[in-house]
């Protein structure tokens, strides 16, 4: 599928999917701490488990959008 359609399904799913706009929403606050931790001038070794944490759980938030799109894509099949 075309890249900008992908889009337009997204930008559609965040304003008529309450459970997809939350895990945008999820996603984009880890994405948020990543960076953070990633900006701290001395990183311990709590903050590395705390970031694989938080990396793992942004990469499933991610699964589960595209699981979302997917589904939305076999329901509206032209």
């Amino acid at each position: 599928m075309e890249r900008n359609a992908q889009e337009e399904i997204k930008a559609h799913l965040m304003q008529t999917s309450e459970e997809y706009r939350l895990l945008a929403d999820r996603h984009q606050e880890y994405d948020r701490l990543i960076d953070q931790m990633e900006t701290k001038p001395h990183v311990t070794q709590q903050d590395e488990v705390e970031e694989h944490r938080l990396k793992k759980l942004k990469l499933h938030l991610k699964d589960q959008m595209e699981e979302i799109v997917s589904r939305y894509k076999t329901q509206h099949v032209s």
